[in-house]
């Protein structure tokens, strides 16, 4: 369990932050997959009452970060090899989509916002680090998706993202594969934003994501294989 942090109250709702900073501390690792989580201790880390903690382990389950085990009560959620290869093969697909509606749909300052992140890409992504790439992976997303111009696309895709959270940290750790990520993410910039080739944008999106999810699984598997052959 991660030192006692108690709660900065600010103006987002408790709940929140507290929901922020258990999925933080799962995608830190200071609560590894399997870990039982129990609601005194908790509350005792977080400075916060058993209500919130309760509030905020259900958002989290619904994120699937966190799993009720019947008899047991809430752990951390631990993935096998065939849940992490079925989410990526639905990601791929539904990014993909977003990348072709993308090209099809976005506005004139729409690809200019997406070509500006082409640009900061040297800096944010090959000399950042894991925030920055985070940053700027999840403006991408964001700008990518907005093109698109489809709410259900944008849900959709913002459950898949929620629930490999918890592995795909993993892909900004490794400096090996930087550099293939930033020709993949130049190539789906160029082809949905300047060339307009829906088709292409979506192929470079989904070898994108096919790519990624060999080193998540690879690395998520080898850190927790006692537990995913359990």
């Amino acid at each position: 369990m991660p030192a006692r942090r108690a709660i900065a109250r600010t103006a987002a709702p408790l709940r929140q932050q507290v929901v922020q900073m258990i999925r933080e501390d799962i995608l830190q690792e200071n609560l590894k997959p399997g870990q039982r989580l129990v609601e005194s201790v908790l509350c005792e880390t977080y400075d916060v009452s058993r209500t919130v903690i309760r509030e905020a382990l259900r958002q989290l389950e619904s994120e699937h970060l966190i799993t009720v085990v019947p008899n047991s009560g809430p752990i951390v959620t631990v993935l096998s090899q065939q849940d992490i290869q079925a989410l990526y093969v639905v990601r791929a697909n539904l990014e993909g989509l977003t990348a072709n509606l993308f090209a099809q749909n976005a506005s004139d300052e729409q690809c200019q916002q997406l070509l500006n992140i082409a640009a900061r890409l040297d800096k944010e992504y090959r000399h950042g680090d894991v925030q920055s790439r985070e940053l700027i992976k999840a403006e991408f997303y964001d700008v990518l998706i907005s093109g698109a111009h489809n709410n259900v696309l944008r849900e959709t895709l913002g459950l898949i993202h929620a629930r490999i959270a918890i592995f795909r940290r993993f892909a900004f750790l490794d400096e090996s594969r930087t550099e293939e990520s930033i020709a993949e993410l130049k190539t789906i910039i160029h082809e949905a934003a300047e060339a307009h080739n829906g088709q292409a944008a979506a192929t470079a999106a989904e070898d994108h994501v096919i790519l990624a999810a060999k080193y998540a699984e690879q690395e998520y598997i080898s850190r927790n294989a006692a537990l995913i052959e359990a």
